[in-house]
């Protein structure tokens, strides 16, 4: 069973009572939703989304107790407003967007997440659309690889390896590539070669990035005047997004330096809640190992946005 990471702090932050309502906008294994519905009874409501529909389903069976309180829509977070709007869930008291993977999409080998075991390398939230990640590698060119490595990865070898792999392409399956990152690789530790390799291209196959920045100005627009926002991510990328997020929607101007005066009359949307980044305990990372890169920042809303 997945193990919903930063569980206790997300319930604190976000503050679910009687009659509250609530976006989750990554329902993923539905831990987070789990918690929610039951802090915010007898008739709180929590509109749950994901871009997996097998998550969806699976949440469907975790939650069926709060069924007349759930809605469970197959969409992604950039879509929130306007599914928001479809369900009268506009205006809510809070907006949760969990954006790491569920142990269930790491697990199961047909989805192309992992390199523990031999599978097909698809990597899509997605799968009834979209290229796969073996689509994206055995068509692009050796620079736009290296790009998508360096770019997304961090990944110090990528020129190294996109050569490798124009060299030894078709690559289908997430063991043949893995193997020959590990073939190619300079370096060894504790942290497998492969792993950046494969993170960088799931965020290129599902233009995580891109989708992050548009569902976070979504969020902002569903959210009521007090109500908050928490993200959690797990990689650097991710949250710089939103860390830079929150930071611009909490100035009170955006002139130019050179300006002497402020003459933009622009105002702070959010205010940040917790200064710091919010991390795990020890006590959590000892018992749910994958939560040890988990960080959660918190943002509140005080002012609508003008358009």
């Amino acid at each position: 069973m997945h193990i919903p990471v930063l569980y206790q702090e997300v319930i604190d932050y976000l503050k679910p009572s009687a009659g509250s309502r609530y976006i989750d906008a990554t329902v993923g294994a539905g831990g987070h939703s789990l918690g929610l519905l039951s802090a915010s009874a007898p008739d709180g409501i929590v509109l749950a989304l994901d871009r997996d529909p097998m998550a969806i389903e699976f949440a469907r069976r975790r939650l069926q107790e709060f069924k007349d309180r759930v809605i469970l829509v197959n969409a992604s977070y950039e879509q929130m407003a306007m599914v928001a709007s479809r369900n009268g869930m506009s205006g809510v008291d809070g907006v949760l967007m969990d954006l790491g993977l569920s142990s269930g999409q790491l697990a199961d080998n047909d989805r192309g997440f992992s390199f523990q075991e031999d599978g097909p390398l698809d990597m899509r939230f997605d799968t009834s659309r979209g290229s796969t990640a073996a689509d994206l590698i055995n068509a692009m060119p050796e620079d736009g690889i290296a790009d998508i490595l360096r770019r997304y990865g961090d990944v110090r070898d990528s020129r190294r390896y996109a050569r490798a792999i124009v060299r030894e392409r078709p690559i289908d399956s997430t063991l043949q590539l893995a193997e020959l990152v590990m073939k190619e690789s300079r370096v060894r530790g504790k942290i497998h070669p492969a792993t950046r390799v494969f993170q960088a291209l799931r965020i290129a196959v599902n233009d995580e990035l891109e989708t992050l920045k548009e569902g976070l100005v979504a969020a902002l627009d569903v959210l009521k005047i007090g109500g908050r926002l928490a993200v959690i991510s797990f990689h650097s990328l991710e949250d710089r997004i939103v860390k830079h997020f929150i930071r611009e929607q909490s100035r009170d101007c955006v002139c130019p330096p050179e300006y002497p005066v402020c003459m933009c009359d622009a105002r702070p949307i959010v205010r940040a809640v917790h200064r710091k980044v919010i991390r795990p305990s020890e006590a959590e990372v000892q018992n749910n190992p994958r939560s040890r890169s988990a960080r959660m920042r918190v943002a509140e809303k005080i002012a609508e946005v003008v358009v």
